[in-house]
C-alpha cells in the first residue's frame, strides 16, 4: 500500500477538501487518483492514518462529514483500518467516538465498522470505552443501540442503566469499593443521579477520583460533555460572547 507524506500536495488537497466539506473537490480527487480512498499518509511523528481518520480527526464535525465518510467507503476505504505508529491503534470509529460525532459514527457502523474492536486510547479498549471515557454520550448510546457489549460497572453507571448496575453489583467476586467509586464518578460524569445515589448507598466514596482524572465527582457533574465543550470552543473561535463577559 502506498504511503504518502503529510506534506504531499495530494494529501494537503485531500485534507482541505475534507475539512471544508468540499464534495466537488473530493469527487474530483477520487476520480483523478485511482485508489485514493485506500491510501495512507504518514504524519510528522512517523505514524500513519487513513483517509477515514482524516474525516474523524479531532475535533470532528467537519462539514458534510457523514457524506464524505460514505463517499470514501464507497470508493474502497476500510472502516476497520487502524492508525499506526502511536501508543494506540485506533480505528476511525474510535476517533468518531472520542469527539462524539454520532452522525459519522453511524455511517461507519452502517458500512461495517467493528463496534467491539480494541486499541482505543481508553485502556486500549473499544469505541464504547472511548465514548464513555471522554463523555461522548451521543456516540455511547448509539453504540449500545447498535449492539455494543456493556459488561463493565462504570459503563452501566455512566449510561444510567440501573437494572444492569444492580446486576453487576451482584457478581462474584463483588465489586470493590474502588470499582464502586469509579462507577460513582462515571455516574456523576454522565448526569445519572439515581445511579449515583444507589452506588453511594453501597459505599462509594463521594469525593473519590479514578486514577485517570484529577476531577472530583462534583467537578465531573458540573463539567461539559465533549459535544458541548467542542461546540462552545467553536463558538468562541467564531467570536461568540457570553452574557457574563464585560
Amino acid at each position: 500500500m502506498e504511503i504518502l507524506k503529510h506534506d504531499d500536495p495530494l494529501v494537503i488537497s485531500f485534507v482541505r477538501a475534507v475539512q471544508t466539506g468540499n464534495l466537488d473537490a473530493l469527487r474530483r480527487l477520487l476520480n483523478e487518483i485511482p485508489g485514493l480512498a485506500s491510501k495512507r499518509a504518514i504524519d510528522r511523528k512517523g505514524g500513519t492514518r487513513t483517509t477515514l481518520h482524516v474525516v474523524t480527526d479531532w475535533p470532528g464535525y467537519f462539514p458534510n462529514g457523514p457524506m464524505i465518510a460514505k463517499m470514501l467507503m464507497d470508493a474502497g476505504a476500510d472502516p476497520n483500518a487502524k492508525a499506526t505508529g502511536g501508543t494506540f491503534s485506533e480505528t476511525p470509529l474510535h476517533w468518531a467516538a472520542s469527539s462524539d460525532d454520532a452522525e459519522v459514527a453511524a455511517v461507519l457502523i452502517d458500512c461495517g465498522a467493528d463496534i467491539e474492536v480494541l486499541g482505543g486510547s481508553i485502556a486500549g479498549g473499544t469505541p464504547l470505552d472511548n465514548a464513555v471515557g471522554y463523555g461522548c454520550w451521543n456516540v455511547a448510546r448509539l453504540l449500545v443501540q447498535r449492539g455494543a457489549r456493556v459488561d463493565k460497572l462504570w459503563h452501566a453507571a455512566a449510561l444510567g442503566m440501573m437494572s444492569l448496575v444492580e446486576e453487576l453489583m451482584t457478581t462474584n467476586p463483588a465489586p470493590t469499593v474502588r470499582d464502586m467509586t469509579e462507577a460513582f464518578w462515571q455516574a456523576c460524569h454522565g448526569g445519572q443521579r439515581r445511579v449515583a445515589e444507589y452506588l453511594l448507598s453501597y459505599g462509594a466514596d463521594i469525593n473519590g477520583m479514578p486514577d485517570y482524572t484529577d476531577q472530583t465527582p462534583l467537578d465531573a457533574a458540573r463539567s461539559l460533555d465533549t459535544r458541548r465543550d467542542t461546540l462552545s470552543s467553536w463558538l468562541e473561535s467564531k467570536g461568540g460572547k457570553s452574557s457574563r463577559q464585560s
